[in-house]
């Protein structure tokens, strides 16, 4: 188990220095569609680049800040059960839901972006829009992305599994919705 805790808090350092990327990411975001728009308006000039950018830039936010996002158990889940059950329940929903959902459909969305990524890679493959940027890049993020919210889930089974052995002591801070 001391291995296993040791390569989840090695993938819960990464993913935490990911989510750093994540958030700048959020800000070169904001200074570009502000920049595009000041451009757009002032000078009549705009550029589809500039666009195509904000939302690689987003899908830079969403697949790499998920599963720092997931770390922090502050995801979106269905809170019928979940919310009024006791913590050693939520610890199993948690197990049985990262292994029967969350790396299943991870596996699978890896399984088909990365030859996604590998044709766009090989061809050379570029926007169609004037002025379009390259595709392959914002390509790679997508198969990555899974492969880390994989690996955070595999983290996250790993703790769980360690606080139902009494290993560790978890620390939810899930926020139950208002209803």
């Amino acid at each position: 188990m001391r291995a296993l805790l040791a390569f989840s808090r090695g993938v819960d350092w990464f993913n935490t220095q990911l989510s750093v990327v994540a958030n700048w990411l959020v800000l070169f975001a904001v200074v570009i569609s502000a920049g595009n728009a000041a451009s757009r308006y002032l000078f009549s000039e705009s550029s589809n680049g500039w666009l195509e950018i904000q939302w690689y830039l987003f899908a830079g936010m969403v697949l790499l800040g998920g599963p720092y996002t997931l770390k922090m158990n502050e995801h979106v889940r269905v809170d019928l059960i979940y919310g009024m059950s006791s913590e050693r329940t939520q610890i199993w929903i948690d197990i049985v839901g990262g292994i029967l959902f969350l790396l299943p459909i991870c596996v699978i969305l890896t399984y088909f972006t990365w030859p996604w990524f590998v044709e766009s890679w090989r061809i050379g493959e570029a926007s169609s829009n004037a002025g379009g940027l390259v595709r392959w890049p914002v390509k790679l993020i997508l198969p990555v992305g899974f492969i880390l919210m994989a690996l955070q889930g595999v983290s996250e089974i790993i703790k769980r599994i360690a606080a139902l052995e009494h290993v560790i002591d978890i620390e939810f801070k899930y926020e139950k919705p208002l209803q």
